[in-house]
């Protein structure tokens, strides 16, 4: 990989699921108009950059990245969007300072898909980069505050939440979607020293397809749990509809006894 990486640009990835505010976050910290979708309906099915903007006298640039949760696109095709544009950027010297992770703390609980999300999420990352990773928790002000810090309490003590990233020196922080909120949470990461992600190792480093690498295993796994549990769905309902035709059955039979001993 040619070392030609400019040490006062500094290039930020932002990931996370459909809807938990990725890209408001980014137009409030860059001034850009990237197009924010509405409700769970995803508008990033591309990767998008910012303006790039100064701040600390550094150029700094946002990456938008679409989540593992797409209307429009399979896992596989937005992995191959994600993985694409990183060994790109990495083969050109660039390395990132920094990976904020967006989960909405108005969420009741963490879903199929935000796991799917967190767990697609390190397998891109590996463990090397996680010391350069905020997980950012948004959507404050359609919780009420008490609730909130429960919620965050939770996702940073648990296992199947947030706390093995954490163990591995993330850290957590929150957006109050202000341009301050947003300046304070770039500029926690903007000193880190840039490190490459695992999937960029792979493709670029180690010469790997997409589909070869630990991300993509994680995708096929979870493509394959979905189809089970469709499966299962489905034969539950066809038990159920044999269920409810022999009762039919069943109820006509008595009912013509019924009529012959009348």
């Amino acid at each position: 990989m040619a070392a030609t990486e400019d040490d006062k640009s500094i290039l930020i990835a932002v990931m996370g699921p459909t809807g938990s505010g990725k890209t408001s976050f980014v137009n409030i910290a860059s001034g850009s108009n990237l197009v924010v979708g509405g409700g769970l309906q995803s508008c990033t099915s591309q990767m998008q950059l910012s303006s790039p903007f100064l701040l600390n006298g550094r150029n700094v640039t946002l990456v938008d990245t679409p989540g593992f949760d797409d209307t429009q696109r399979s896992d596989s095709e937005i992995l191959n969007s994600i993985a694409s544009h990183l060994a790109s950027t990495y083969q050109a010297g660039k390395k990132l300072s920094g990976i904020l992770y967006f989960h909405r703390i108005s969420d009741f609980r963490m879903g199929g898909i935000s796991t799917k999300n967190v767990r697609m999420f390190r397998e891109l990352c590996g463990d090397s980069s996680l010391k350069n990773v905020v997980i950012v928790t948004n959507m404050w002000g359609e919780v009420a505050h008490q609730l909130g810090e429960e919620r965050e309490a939770e996702l940073a003590s648990q296992d199947f939440f947030f706390k093995p990233v954490l163990a591995k020196g993330a850290r957590m922080m929150r957006h109050t979607n202000t341009h301050q909120s947003a300046k304070d949470i770039l500029q926690s990461v903007m000193e880190n020293v840039p490190e490459a992600l695992k999937i960029q190792k792979e493709i670029v480093d180690e010469g790997k397809a997409v589909s070869q690498t630990a991300a993509a295993a994680e995708a096929e796994r979870e493509l394959r749990e979905q189809q089970e549990r469709h499966q299962q769905e489905m034969l539950r309902i066809q038990r159920e509809r044999e269920g409810i035709v022999f009762f039919k059955s069943l109820h006509r039979s008595i009912e013509s006894d019924c009529r012959l001993f009348n």
